[in-house]
């Protein structure tokens, strides 16, 4: 069945980027061992549980947020908002030997996000009912 009406741009990242939140969060939850393995052994298990939790919900609100005409707002300052967040931690940490380099791999996916996020247009309200042409 054909659509008859365009996706924004902020869909398709929307939907990748809490998709990616999902699953890392994700990852804490399901298996911790796996997880220090890769990111160092943690001293706070309940610490990793709720930044894992507060991802998946973060990701799941931006998928769902990708089909609602208006969502795509709230999807980007979501998204900017983790990946800011997330990418400030690992480069404020990993120098003081607080978390371990592989955190440098998070930080580099951090910064794709907000540059993908930055490259699409700010949807208003207009823009986001079908309104304003792109």
């Amino acid at each position: 069945m054909p659509r008859t009406t365009a996706r924004e741009p902020t869909d398709g990242i929307a939907v990748a980027h809490g998709a990616f939140n999902v699953v890392g969060g994700l990852w804490p939850l399901v298996h911790l061992r796996s997880f220090e393995w890769v990111f160092g052994p943690k001293t706070d298990d309940w610490l990793q549980m709720t930044t894992g939790g507060l991802l998946v919900s973060a990701g799941l609100v931006q998928i769902a947020a990708a089909s609602d005409p208006q969502g795509a707002a709230h999807a980007r300052r979501i998204g900017l908002g983790t990946a800011l967040t997330l990418l400030a931690i690992d480069l404020v940490y990993v120098p003081k030997g607080r978390i371990r380099p592989t955190y440098l791999f998070d930080a580099v996916m951090q910064r794709g996000w907000i540059a993908a996020w930055l490259r699409t247009t700010w949807p208003t309200s207009e823009g986001a009912a079908g309104s304003e042409e792109r």
